[in-house]
């Protein structure tokens, strides 16, 4: 366990401490509760780190650093968060490292950078999580749980300093398409395709070729011919007999392709705390709040230099 200079019974409830770096993982557009708590408890167990144990957002983020109001004079709630950093033995090109966990049933307010681009921020009400790698500063805010002499840390904001982009499932990220001229109206979203039972004509499945990584489909025979005109009759000695134009063959649909399967909400926590626990490491001393308890406390002033819009 890493010695600190300044514990948690030394610092003051009620203080702001902003911190930048970029996103290395993040649930915060919801809370972490129920049976998936449990099972991200489990998770942390099993990886040498504590469990949280109550319903939370939490947040890492990678090179990280202490945004003191003035850096001459550091408070202790500033030097308290700075030296509560980590270093990743197993991603040391991420440098310094902080993470929290932070209890309650509030979830932080996220700002991003207002359309009008004059440098004032709008509150971010998408409901989406953010991607990992953007520009941020978590500002945190010290509190004191109740029946506990020691402080805590709550997530109270999140300030993206960048264009916003969100963690997208399997899908295809919209800067990129942004980024060959292709801008959608809105987020897409999976459309499930009829199930071959209740499709009135059954479908007959069309094989695929595979060239240079990428799948088309598989050629199909050229059809006959087809004479659309009825033959000459044929003359007899007794009758006059006329040959009937052979039946026009319809080649059947191919059938829709099957939807690309969609991760899961468990599968899709345990696969983001697999990427925290690689970041934070067992038995690594995070920015875990150091006691537990509600949250209390107005919320934090705002950031110099920060103005938000509605």
């Amino acid at each position: 366990m890493a010695n600190y200079s300044i514990s948690a019974s030394e610092i003051t409830e009620g203080k702001n401490v902003f911190i930048r770096g970029k996103l290395g993982f993040a649930v915060l557009a919801r809370l972490i509760e129920g049976a998936e708590l449990a099972a991200s408890d489990q998770r942390r167990t099993k990886n040498g780190m504590n469990p949280v144990g109550k319903p939370h957002t939490t947040a890492t983020i990678i090179h990280a650093e202490v945004q003191f109001a003035d850096p001459n004079n550091p408070t202790l709630e500033e030097q308290f968060v700075s030296e509560r950093r980590y270093d990743s033995p197993k991603r040391p090109e991420t440098g310094p490292n902080y993470a929290i966990d932070s209890k309650g049933s509030t979830l932080p307010v996220i700002v991003i950078p207002s359309s009008k681009g004059d440098g004032t921020y709008d509150q971010d009400e998408s409901g989406r999580e953010l991607a990992q790698g953007l520009d941020v500063t978590l500002v945190l805010r010290t509190y004191k749980p109740q029946n506990f002499n020691n402080r805590g840390l709550a997530l109270e904001q999140v300030i993206v300093h960048e264009a916003p982009r969100y963690y997208n499932a399997g899908g295809i990220d919209q800067a990129e398409l942004a980024a060959r001229g292709i801008v959608l109206n809105g987020t897409p979203r999976p459309v499930q395709a009829t199930p071959a039972s209740a499709a009135p004509v059954a479908a007959v499945p069309v094989a695929t070729e595979v060239e240079d990584g990428l799948s088309f489909p598989a050629p199909q025979p050229a059809s006959a011919p087809v004479a659309v005109a009825a033959q000459a009759p044929v003359q007899t000695a007794q009758a006059t007999v006329a040959v009937a134009p052979a039946p026009v063959a319809v080649p059947a649909a191919a059938p829709a392709p099957a939807p690309a399967r969609q991760e899961t909400l468990e599968e899709k926590l345990a696969r983001l705390e697999a990427e925290n626990a690689s970041l934070k490491d067992a038995g690594s001393a995070v920015g875990s709040p150091v006691a537990t308890g509600p949250w209390n406390g107005s919320g934090p002033a705002q950031q110099a230099g920060i103005t938000y819009q509605g």
